[in-house]
């Protein structure tokens, strides 16, 4: 009998240290994700704008220290500091958002520090050119939610474009900078 208690307990701990090593999926909550643009103008100011509309999942599995992430901004949801400079930057001159209403991030290798993502490498996909991109996080953590009930996780992360590597071309011979910090806030919630 003792024998039996033993091989039941060291089945249930093996089940349930499996539970946990499995990959979690989580939705991109669109309440908390956000892309934000930031380039130096004359060096007098720096411009932003943020991308507001986003989706997708994160897929992460801690334990193996692996992870993807699938993220789409819609330009579209561009908010600046007015309507018309935000229609200016969506305009055929600079994003040509009619024509490519959409960016991508897949990203497939998460590096970790401890239990905590540290970076991301992928590729966005932007006016109609795929690039690598590592996005570096700024601040990474998972909590339950204390309303949901449900874990979240997420954080700030941070990466520079060089825009003409996209056709971003405007104000190049004007001397307005090619490199543009970006910083992307996400929250996934856990399915």
């Amino acid at each position: 009998m003792k024998n039996l208690s033993m091989l039941a307990t060291g089945a249930m701990l093996c089940a349930a240290a499996a539970a946990q090593a499995a990959p979690a999926t989580y939705v991109i909550d669109p309440l908390h994700t956000s892309a934000i643009f930031e380039i130096n103008h004359f060096d007098t100011s720096t411009n932003r704008g943020r991308f507001t509309k986003t989706e997708g999942t994160v897929e992460v599995d801690k334990a193996a220290k692996t992870g993807k992430v699938d993220l789409t901004v819609q330009l579209a949801s561009l908010q600046t500091v007015s309507s018309v400079f935000t229609k200016e930057i969506l305009g055929k001159e600079m994003m040509n958002a009619a024509k490519f209403p959409k960016a991508h991030f897949v990203g497939s290798k998460f590096t970790f520090v401890g239990d905590k993502v540290s970076e991301i490498a992928g590729t966005l996909t932007f006016m109609g050119e795929t690039k690598p991109v590592v996005l570096k996080a700024q601040n990474f953590n998972c909590y339950e939610n204390p309303m949901t009930k449900r874990e979240v996780c997420g954080g700030d992360f941070d990466t520079t474009l060089v825009r003409s590597q996209y056709g971003l071309n405007y104000g190049l011979e004007w001397g307005m900078p090619d490199n543009v910090h970006m910083v992307i806030q996400v929250e996934g919630i856990k399915k």
